[in-house]
């Protein structure tokens, strides 16, 4: 069963970091495009990083997050990591992990150009 299961989210203080996880089950996710997205309470899901599974390249989505989010891989873990650091209120959401396992993808900040999703994992940042 082709799977992208997140985890890693948890509830921080403003300042603070987490890193998050996508691991796929049933296929090996080294030559995909991994796509990270956000939703907030009340807001469309939004793009906010991208790793390219032709050339590894790496996209920043949303101003906000750039130089405090990095997206990376680890083709021995099977795992796509999003690290978060000096986290902010508003970084506030779900967030979800996507890939597409029947189309070759790349990277995008619209959803719809990915069919395969994980369930999510919650992010909050409160003091």
């Amino acid at each position: 069963q082709v799977q992208l299961v997140e985890s890693g989210g948890g509830l921080v203080q403003p300042g603070g970091s987490l890193r998050l996880s996508c691991t796929a089950s049933g296929f090996m996710l080294d030559y995909y495009t991994i796509g990270w997205f956000r939703q907030a309470p009340g807001k469309e899901r939004e793009g906010v990083s991208c790793i390219s599974g032709t050339d590894g390249r790496t996209y920043d989505y949303v101003d906000s997050v750039k130089g405090r989010f990095i997206i990376s891989r680890d083709n021995a873990k099977n795992t796509v990591y999003l690290q978060m650091n000096n986290l902010k209120p508003e970084d506030t959401g779900v967030y979800y992990c996507a890939t597409d396992v029947l189309l070759i993808v790349t990277c995008s900040k619209w959803s719809a150009a990915f069919g395969s999703w994980g369930q999510g994992t919650q992010v909050t940042v409160s003091s």
